[in-house]
């Protein structure tokens, strides 16, 4: 779940996920709309998908860009729960580490 808040820290990854809702894109139709470099670009995507936030396809020669709602129903489910003031690792089925 870390790596998920870590995705959504930076204005780029929540603009690619905004857009990614709307249907999958290819790395380029998404790049194409940010005013920084490849690599940067890149760099984005990996985070996005390390989080699990977004699935990656390759058709042919490009990489299509999916957005993964169940992992993103997750996090919505442990904010939640710490607002409501439950315990979130009820919500996620993890055992805490003692």
């Amino acid at each position: 779940m870390q790596d998920c808040f870590k995705a959504l820290s930076h204005p780029i990854r929540r603009a690619v996920l905004a857009q990614l809702r709307k249907g999958d894109a290819t790395a380029g139709m998404l790049a194409e709309q940010f005013d920084v470099s490849a690599p940067t670009m890149s760099r984005h995507f990996q985070v996005l998908k390390d989080a699990g936030l977004i699935l990656a396809e390759r058709r042919g020669t490009e990489i299509v860009y999916s957005f993964n709602a169940s992992v993103a129903e997750e996090m919505v489910g442990v904010v939640a729960a710490l607002l409501a003031g439950r315990n979130a690792d009820a919500v996620t089925g993890r055992e805490r580490a003692r």
